[in-house]
């Protein structure tokens, strides 16, 4: 190799033009002038550089331009989508498998192609539009482009038009960077004389380097949280990731052919009962409801509200949750298994409205931004069909989670979002749990006469962290004894809960119009490490497989304004909540329902976790169930996979498609 300087006639030419380019990018982006003459500077340097490359091995040019190109391309990605502060929280591990993925791109192209140079630049251009096309859908819905948006790429394509693009410093910087890395591609000249070679050792090089980056991201989880994926994973790892985590395999021995025999059996059994309604049967609940009466059905996940004491037990000043524990009369009560644990609150969200588990979904995955397609079969659809008006409140940003898309797709008529509360009713940050209630009896009491009406709410008041000091927050409760700021901020704010939902509950008490309300928390927060042994003597690690559930246990109760069943429930699941629901609401349980009240008798509770062993009295893995247990957790996992992947051979007996979508 031999380089030179040499300003020739060509670079007259392409100078000004490549100038003014840097001009127009500074203008777009309102990038500072300053970075002109850097700009400049830079690109007369690079256009005088002349370099040679002397007959040889042509892998020598080609990895010295790849391996600098893959870092630049990588940078660019990153530097594009986050801002200052979260460009540098992504650790030096996971940059480098990010470069490796990238790195893998390039020699991709270069057996497709035999040209390193357009193998470069083909690359990084495809990489760069790629991240760009990520900052506009988080410029526009504050969400991360995920495979789930591919997916769906002709609702986006529909909204396009409405959002005006407009670029950031950032990419003004990458996109000066990026016509100074065509300068140097420019530069390598390289050829190879046997192109089945090249292309061969480019597939083995890809293949390998693939091979290395699966290995070592396999117990990496997928970030779906705004743009945690960017800065935890890496933008390009993570949608790697994602794709990943997209490929639900076939359970095993899954056929349609059992789904439609075990369809048959339920069929059968949903005819008889409809046939002699007169008998009792435990897919009913004896409630004081007239016939064809049905119940205003009020459902409040209440965000990180959940028992500590489950974990072990302890004092507190005032008692936490003094309403919810004293609940009797009319309520079915106890604790359930979230899947998810300090974060992720859509999985439990979807685990009730759907019956389904993530006990069979990819660890770290979330349901609603990755597997959620049009019109699921859910609670919305069964009451929908009963002739329910469906409404969906959550007081906070309708693009969390995507429940901007979400709710839609699973029916919901009305929603209600941030925008439509008294955002003065705050405790912390948030929005009240009294100021949601307020919302819920104010729709309540504009319902139409012989409207049924289904209420789904997502709280926010109790969302982390718990940490900063408030002074619209007076802390009423603390641990007895040693504890941690935070742990005592969550416990008040739990207290505050207890108290709204008494209200919210008062008010409905009086209410001549039958009620039902179901309440439970959707996982338990994530609070000071430190904190936790003093509750079980360990803290968050060394856990036995039932310590580690009891992390994952939520409160929640099911109480109606009409006589029924008073039921405490030692172990459940979010899963099964909806079941109940529907059976305590008088609602003849569908297919599906009656399918999930049966695996209860066998499978009491079951989460990402485990399950609960009535054979083994413990909670062990899933993979380790044996005998009959075994038999209906298979049946469970293929009815899952029937619902939500086997769009071609889906069961409509189970999982009837929604006859009506949302207004």
């Amino acid at each position: 190799m031999s380089i030179t300087v040499d300003w020739n006639k060509k670079n007259w030419l392409l100078f000004p033009m490549l100038l003014l380019a840097g001009i127009g990018i500074i203008m777009l982006t309102k990038l500072p002038w300053w970075w002109l003459p850097i700009y400049g500077v830079a690109l007369a340097g690079l256009l005088a550089l002349q370099v040679e490359w002397k007959e040889g091995i042509p892998w020598i040019p080609t990895i010295v331009m790849f391996v600098p190109g893959s870092a630049f391309s990588v940078f660019s990605v990153q530097y594009v989508i986050l801002d200052d502060e979260n460009f540098h929280r992504t650790s030096s591990t996971m940059l480098f498998l990010n470069f490796l993925c990238v790195l893998m791109v390039y020699f991709i192209l270069l057996m497709i192609t035999a040209r390193p140079r357009l193998s470069a630049n083909v690359a990084h251009s495809a990489l760069l539009i790629f991240g760009l096309i990520d900052y506009f859908v988080w410029t526009f819905r504050q969400n991360e482009f995920t495979v789930g948006d591919i997916l769906g790429a002709g609702t986006g394509l529909s909204v396009a038009s409405k959002y005006h693009l407009q670029f950031s410093p950032h990419c003004g910087i990458v996109f000066l960077g990026t016509i100074l890395f065509y300068v140097i591609t420019g530069k390598f000249q390289v050829y190879f004389r046997v192109i089945w070679q090249s292309r061969l050792v480019s597939a083995l090089l890809s293949i390998c380097i693939g091979i290395y980056v699966t290995l070592n991201a396999m117990d990496i989880n997928t970030e779906t949280w705004e743009q945690k994926g960017s800065y935890r994973n890496g933008y390009i790892l993570n949608f790697a990731l994602g794709v990943r985590d997209c490929f639900v395999s076939e359970p095993e021995d899954y056929s349609p052919e059992a789904i439609a025999e075990l369809g048959e059996y339920y069929e059968n059994q949903t005819k008889s009962l409809t046939e002699s309604p007169q008998e009792s049967n435990k897919y009913r609940e004896n409630v004081a409801l007239e016939e064809g009466q049905k119940p205003t059905v009020i459902v409040i996940m209440n965000e990180s509200f959940s028992d500590l004491s489950v974990i072990g037990p302890f004092d507190t000043n005032i008692p936490v949750m003094p309403f919810v524990s004293s609940l009797e009369e009319n309520t079915t009560k106890g604790y359930a298994l979230a899947s998810v644990y300090g974060a992720k609150t859509p999985n439990s969200e979807w685990e009730f409205l759907t019956g389904n588990s993530m006990a069979f979904l990819p660890d770290g995955s979330v349901a609603y931004q990755q597997y959620l397609r049009k019109n699921p079969y859910s609670l919305v659809s069964t009451l929908k069909e009963e002739g329910y008006t469906a409404v969906a409140m959550h007081p906070y940003y309708e693009t969390g989670w995507s429940r901007n898309h979400v709710y839609p797709s699973m029916g919901f008529d009305e929603k209600y979002f941030i925008q439509d509360f008294d955002q003065t009713k705050l405790l912390r940050e948030y929005i009240t749990d009294q100021e949601l209630y307020r919302k819920i009896i104010e729709r309540f009491e504009a319902k139409q006469t012989g409207e049924n009406l289904f209420i789904m709410s997502v709280t926010m008041q109790n969302h982390g962290g718990y940490t900063t000091d408030y002074d619209n927050f007076d802390e009423q409760v603390h641990k007895i004894g040693m504890s941690y700021n935070d742990a005592n901020q969550y416990l008040s704010l739990v207290h505050e809960s207890d108290k709204a939902i008494q209200e919210l509950i008062g008010y409905f008490q009086s209410v001549e119009e039958p009620v039902e309300i179901v309440f439970f928390g959707d996982h338990q927060p994530g609070l000071n490490s430190s904190f936790y042994p003093l509750l079980n003597n360990k803290g968050l690690s060394g856990l036995t497989t039932k310590e580690l559930e009891d992390l994952y246990t939520v409160p929640f109760f099911i109480w109606t304004n009409y006589d029924s069943e008073e039921t405490t429930v030692e172990r459940t699941s979010l899963n099964y909540l909806s079941t109940m629901a529907l059976k305590k609401a008088g609602i003849d349980l569908p297919p599906y329902h009656q399918f999930l009240a049966d695996l209860m008798d066998e499978i009491p509770a079951i989460n990402s976790r485990g399950y609960y062993s009535n054979s083994q009295g413990d909670y062990i893995h899933v993979e380790d169930a044996t005998g009959e247990e075994a038999q209906w957790i298979d049946r469970y996992q293929m009815l899952q996979y029937n619902s939500m992947f086997d769009k071609k051979n889906r069961n409509t007996t189970f999982f009837p498609f929604m006859k009506s979508s949302g207004k």
